[in-house]
C-alpha cells in the first residue's frame, strides 16, 4: 500500500514512518510548511524540517515539504486573532488538524495516488456499525483524540495511527532501537506561531486590545487586566485583583463593556452548559455520554436534554465560550461527537 506519512521531525512521526516501512508499505515521508512568520516554539521550524529530512533518509524513504501556508494562514492563524477580536478562546490546533493536517494533506495524498495517509497522532480507529470512529489512543496520558473529534468518516477511512497502540515510553523505545535523531527530542507543547513573547504580543499587532475592568459577584470593582481579549473563563493568572487572598477566577467575561466578573472556584460551577455546532461522528446517539471540555482534561459524565445543552450529573466548571465539548461512549474509549461551548 503506498501511504502518505506525515513527519512532523518529532519522535512519533518517526516511528509511524518507521514501523509502516518495516511492515512493507510504500512509504513517503511529508512535511507541511505552514507557518511562514516568527516562531520559537511549537512545530513549524527550520530544525523541524531538517530532523524529518534525515529521519526519511536513515529509512531510506522519498521525502517532500508541500507548502500550506496561505491555507494555514486563512484557516487557523486568522480564525484564531478573529476569535480574540469577538472575546471567544478558540482552539487553534483543532482547527490545523481539521483543516490542514487531514483535509488538505487527505486532498493532496490523493491527487497523488497514494492509498492513505499515516500521522504520529495518539489515537486510533475502531469500526462502528456505520462507518470508522476516532477512539482514543492507548497511552491516555498522551491521548490526542480530543484535538482530533472533528475528522469525518471519509478521512477516517483512509487514515493510519501507527502509534496509536503505542505508550510514549515504548515510542522512545522504538526509535532508539532504530537509531533515530528523533528519538531524545522534546515534544513541542506551545501553538506554533506564539513566541515565547506570548499572545499579547502576537495579538497587538493584529487588532486593538482593550483593557478591561474586573468586577465581584456584586458589581464591584476589584481589578484590571490589561487586555479583555486575552481573558479566558476559569483563567486565574494574570488577573489583577490587588494582592493576596482567596484564588478569584473568571467566571464571566462581558465583552462589550470589557469587564471581567470574578469569583471563586464554587463560583465556576454550573449544571448546565450551552452548546452550539453539536455533531456526532454517526448517527445521533441519545441518553449519557462523557464529556471532555479540553485536550487532557478529565472526562465527566452528562446528558443531552433535546436542546443544545449539556446537563452534568454533577456541577463542572463552566467552559470558555469557543472551546470544544468533545463526548465520548460510556466505556470512554470512542468519540461520539463534538460541539462549541456557546
Amino acid at each position: 500500500m503506498r501511504v502518505l506519512v506525515a513527519m512532523s521531525g518529532g519522535v512519533d512521526s518517526s516511528v509511524a514512518a518507521a514501523v509502516l516501512a518495516a511492515e512493507g508499505h510504500d512509504v513517503t515521508g511529508v512535511t507541511m510548511k505552514l507557518w511562514g512568520g516568527e516562531s520559537d516554539s511549537g512545530c513549524c521550524s527550520v530544525a523541524d524540517v531538517d530532523d524529518a529530512r534525515r529521519v526519511a533518509s536513515q529509512l531510506d524513504i522519498a521525502h517532500f515539504v508541500f507548502n500550506f501556508s496561505d491555507e494555514f494562514d486563512r484557516h487557523v492563524v486568522d480564525p484564531y486573532v478573529a476569535a480574540h477580536a469577538s472575546g471567544r478562546t478558540p482552539n487553534p490546533c483543532i482547527e490545523c488538524n481539521r483543516h490542514l493536517k487531514f483535509a488538505a494533506l487527505h486532498e493532496r495524498a490523493t491527487q497523488l495516488g497514494f492509498d492513505a495517509l499515516a500521522t504520529g497522532h495518539h489515537a486510533t480507529i475502531v469500526a462502528g456499525h456505520d462507518g470508522p470512529r476516532l477512539a482514543r489512543g492507548h497511552d491516555r496520558a498522551k491521548d490526542q483524540s480530543y484535538v482530533l473529534h472533528v475528522l469525518s468518516p471519509e478521512i477516517l477511512s483512509r487514515c493510519l495511527f501507527p502509534v496509536g497502540h503505542l505508550g510514549k515510553a515504548e515510542v522512545r523505545r522504538l526509535a532508539g532501537e532504530l537509531g533515530l535523531r528523533t528519538a531524545a527530542k522534546a515534544e513541542s507543547q506551545d501553538v506554533c506561531f506564539i513566541t515565547r513573547r506570548g499572545r499579547q504580543d502576537f495579538l497587538a499587532g493584529r487588532i486593538p486590545l482593550r483593557a478591561g475592568r474586573l468586577v465581584d459577584g456584586q458589581g464591584a470593582v476589584v481589578g484590571r487586566v490589561d487586555a479583555v481579549e486575552l481573558v479566558t473563563v476559569g483563567q486565574r493568572k494574570g488577573l489583577d485583583l490587588g494582592g493576596a487572598g482567596e484564588r478569584r477566577y473568571a467566571t464571566h467575561v462581558d465583552f462589550g463593556t470589557a469587564t471581567v466578573t470574578v469569583g471563586t472556584v464554587d463560583d465556576l460551577l454550573v449544571g448546565r452548559q450551552a452548546l452550539a455546532d453539536r455533531r456526532w461522528t454517526g448517527a445521533e446517539v441519545p441518553g449519557a455520554v462523557l464529556a471532555q471540555v479540553s485536550a487532557h482534561g478529565r472526562p465527566a459524565l452528562a446528558s443531552l436534554d433535546g436542546s443544545d445543552e449539556l446537563v452534568w450529573q454533577e456541577p463542572q466548571p463552566r467552559v470558555a465560550p469557543g472551546q470544544a465539548v468533545v463526548l465520548y461512549d460510556m466505556d470512554d474509549r470512542v468519540v461520539l461527537g463534538g460541539a462549541v461551548a456557546a
